[in-house]
């Protein structure tokens, strides 16, 4: 092969084969549709989010949890109402003293547990011993008068008898006899009369015995004392008087006679009564619930309160309790059947804007379930600072609806803006 042959062989031809041309505009034009296509479908995600997270056509609101009104005993019957009040004692007394004097001795102090008839202070008595000595003195005199007068009546009687038998015989004269007739009347008058004032003397005597014994100040019932008023040197009088004049010593409560005092609004009252279990919760112990039982409904209304007030009792003693602690009364219905197949129902507090009334006077709320809000019909209880007690209707834990819950229905859909705080 010639030398231009062989040069020809290694020549590179830049023109590609016939079949393999490309054609004007491909590749070139392809990746602009393929833009267009995720940028449309972006656009569908974006919608299809914004439409299921913004959803313009649920309505908004707020919601809360059912919580358990009550635990415990209250959930063994079911509480049926809920009121606040405060613990009292039934007996209570501010002890003073008798009579009027200085404050000698106090001998008991706050806290301190005293017995009945336990002495818990002196008075300054003094002047009490010098009016008894007196008293007594009198007192011996006429026990010493007495003597004298019987001792007349015995001479008396026997000239007396003499005279009558000699006025017999004719050696007396009537004058006589009459004259010895009033001797011995008189010195029985005497004698009686000195008795008479004998007992007059023993009477004062025991009056300023008395007048003695009244400086000395005891407890009139066994209890607690609470407070202290006075102090030794201080001027002490069962009334009030002037200047700084105290008018009681100490302060004594029976402790086993506290019991609760609440005020039930007057719509509910028809459900309280006499006898019906009760449980308490103290706002210094709230997680401690005490038996208790409805004492009497006090049948007078407070017209400036529309409340009627309540004693509960308790059913056991406990030096917890103090009077003048606030307390909480959850009113109780009769303990259910243990045969029966059916669990009571419980009551929750709900915050109050989740109830809604309607026209025909019924109490309905919205629970929240699914994303969806399901109507629900239910009885109220009282109402109280933690909110609205639902006494059927409810389980604890059923989310309600509240702020947005009157522009609800049932069945409509609903977005959760946010859940309100325990």
């Amino acid at each position: 092969m010639s030398r231009d042959g062989l040069v020809g062989q290694l020549k590179i031809d830049r023109d590609p084969p016939p079949g393999r041309r490309r054609r004007r505009g491909e590749g070139g034009g392809r990746w602009p549709l393929l833009i267009g296509i995720a940028a449309v479908v972006i656009l569908i995600g974006a919608a299809a989010v914004w439409f299921l997270v913004a959803r313009p056509d649920l309505t908004e609101i707020e919601t809360a949890d059912a919580k358990p009104a009550w635990s415990g005993a209250a959930a063994q019957g079911g509480a049926l109402l809920d009121a606040s009040g405060y613990v009292v004692a039934r007996r209570e007394a501010t002890v003073s003293a008798k009579v009027a004097g200085k404050v000698a001795q106090v001998l008991i102090e706050e806290g301190q547990h005293v017995a009945a008839g336990q002495v818990i202070a002196t008075i300054d008595d003094s002047n009490a011993k010098a009016a008894l000595n007196q008293a007594a003195a009198q007192a011996a005199a006429a026990q010493e008068s007495i003597r004298v007068a019987q001792v007349s009546l015995a001479e008396a009687a026997p000239k007396y008898q003499r005279s009558r038998s000699l006025h017999a015989s004719g050696w007396l004269s009537q004058q006589d006899l009459e004259a010895a007739q009033a001797g011995y009347d008189s010195a029985r008058e005497n004698l009686a009369l000195a008795e008479r004032q004998a007992a007059t003397a023993r009477t004062t005597v025991e009056v300023f015995r008395r007048g003695e014994d009244d400086t000395v100040v005891r407890a009139p019932f066994a209890g607690v004392v609470t407070a202290t008023a006075a102090q030794p040197g201080e001027i002490v009088a069962p009334v009030a008087g002037g200047g700084f004049t105290r008018t009681g010593i100490c302060t004594i409560v029976d402790m086993d006679s506290l019991e609760v005092e609440v005020d039930v609004a007057e719509s509910f009252i028809s459900r309280v009564t006499p006898g019906m279990p009760a449980s308490v919760k103290l706002n210094a112990y709230p997680d401690w619930e005490i038996p208790a039982q409805v004492i009497t409904v006090i049948p007078t209304a407070d017209r400036s309160k529309a409340t009627v007030t309540v004693r509960v009792g308790f059913k056991v003693k406990d030096p917890r309790i103090v009077p003048e602690m606030g307390a909480h009364v959850a009113f109780l219905s009769p303990a259910p059947d243990k045969t029966a197949a059916a669990a009571p129902a419980r009551a929750v507090i709900v915050p109050p804007d989740a109830v809604q009334t309607e026209d025909g006077g019924q109490a309905v709320v919205f629970v929240i379930a699914n994303g969806r809000a399901e109507r629900r019909a239910v009885r109220l209880g009282d109402r109280n600072s933690q909110g609205q007690i639902v006494v059927a209707g409810l389980a604890p834990g059923d989310t309600v609806a509240v702020e947005g819950a009157d522009k609800l229905k049932d069945g409509a859909g609903v977005k959760v803006a946010k859940t309100k705080p325990d």
